[in-house]
């Protein structure tokens, strides 16, 4: 937990230097190479760690978000576009790009929204370096990926290209505020990842990375620590839904 001191943002800023230097190399080295193995079952396995609720997370999520006809979306980290085609059933008119730093994800993306009929455009780039211009869309998502980035950054570009009065909504596997809950979430994770791994007889990069899924949400934040850097930021109209003990939170926020 994040001690609070008279200068809250140098704490956040410290906190996001100590997880990228534990984790650079994870992330520049070996991450996109895990998901690359995982993108072919990504959703399925999901499906199977979370005990058949991975759709009603989806469902949760969607209620979050406010969607008005011919709105601008960026889904952020899409994976596997699950979020954007979402989003489509429920608002047709939308224009969604999607944007992952995963070929093979944003391959298997694609490939479901042909098969749906749906149009998204595709960008593979990096989250920390947004390739649009300021003040492009009404909506950005962000979903299952913000404890594998340096997210004062990314929340900073976020903040860049939404358009003024847009709206940011954020999902994601979060660190319990409650030691004990995290105790038994990790404990829960553990054996989730080893049954997974095996059922779906994950490639060694996939592998290797169990430890790491573990050690970077016991450093990532709680639902109240995000929000409190989103109004540090500068985000108005912060908002925070815990979901089993804040084990997964939702957030929404707005650029003035």
């Amino acid at each position: 937990m994040l001690k609070r001191t008279d200068d809250y943002d140098s704490v956040f800023q410290q906190h996001e230097s100590n997880r990228e230097a534990q984790f650079a190399e994870v992330w520049t080295e070996q991450l996109n190479d895990a998901f690359s193995d995982i993108a072919r079952y990504y959703d399925r396995a999901n499906n199977v760690a979370s005990l058949g609720q991975w759709n009603r997370f989806l469902n949760a999520f969607m209620s979050i978000i406010e969607l008005r006809p011919g709105q601008g979306v960026l889904d952020l980290c899409a994976g596997t576009n699950a979020v954007g085609l979402e989003l489509l059933r429920r608002q047709p008119d939308l224009t969604v790009t999607a944007m992952d730093r995963s070929r093979a994800m944003q391959e298997v993306g694609r490939q479901s929204a042909l098969k749906q009929g749906t149009p998204i455009e595709s960008v593979i780039g990096d989250a920390h370096h947004l390739p649009f211009p300021d003040n492009n869309f009404d909506i950005v998502t962000l979903q299952w990926a913000s404890r594998h980035l340096r997210i004062e950054d990314v929340l900073r570009e976020v903040q860049r290209v939404l358009r003024p009065g847009g709206s940011f909504y954020h999902c994601d596997m979060l660190r319990p505020a409650n030691p004990l809950v995290a105790r038994a979430y990790y404990t829960f994770l553990r054996g989730s990842l080893e049954v997974t791994s095996r059922l779906f007889a994950s490639g060694a990069e996939a592998t290797r990375q169990k430890a790491y899924f573990i050690e970077t949400l016991s450093q990532f934040y709680s639902a109240a620590e995000l929000s409190e850097m989103l109004r540090g930021l500068g985000y108005v109209h912060v908002a925070d839904k815990k979901v089993l003990m804040g084990m997964i939170g939702f957030h929404r926020a707005s650029k003035p």
